[in-house]
């Protein structure tokens, strides 16, 4: 959601902005797109990789990192040998993964809100002792 808002405000500023409207908010929602494939694959990569050992996880995640990056890579390097897509457009679209990264607490809040949900409320050592004592003794 806050990829998605960040994209918004940009989107509100290039309609004010731009004389190009049509490819300039292609290259930014081309941006977004892309930093929404690399948080999904930074989840899939962080959630495999927890399935091993410490050292095979690392090699894991730091695979799938160069991977993301190299990907990444050569889409800009495409994007800027073509010069189709606005390449600066493109950029400030994949820092939507920072500003969405930012901006989780506050969406976190609002999505509680909007489906009417609260956060577990974490257990203290005593608490979760006595609960696993009452669990063991039935």
């Amino acid at each position: 959601m806050g990829m998605f808002a960040f994209g918004l405000i940009c989107e509100i500023f290039i309609i004010i902005f731009s004389k190009s409207i049509g490819i300039h908010s292609a290259s930014m929602w081309l941006g977004a797109v892309l930093a929404a494939a690399s948080s999904l694959h930074m989840h899939h990569s962080l959630d495999r990789a927890l399935d091993f050992e410490e050292n095979a996880a690392k090699k894991r995640i730091t695979a799938s990192y160069i991977l993301r990056y190299a990907v990444i890579t050569i889409v800009f390097a495409v994007i800027c040998i073509t010069g189709f897509f606005n390449p600066v457009l493109v950029f400030i679209g994949y820092m939507s993964l920072k500003a969405g990264a930012l901006l989780q607490p506050q969406t976190h809040k609002l999505c509680n809100r909007i489906f009417h949900e609260t956060d577990p409320v974490p257990m203290s050592e005593e608490e979760l002792k006595a609960l696993e004592g009452e669990i063991n003794l039935k």
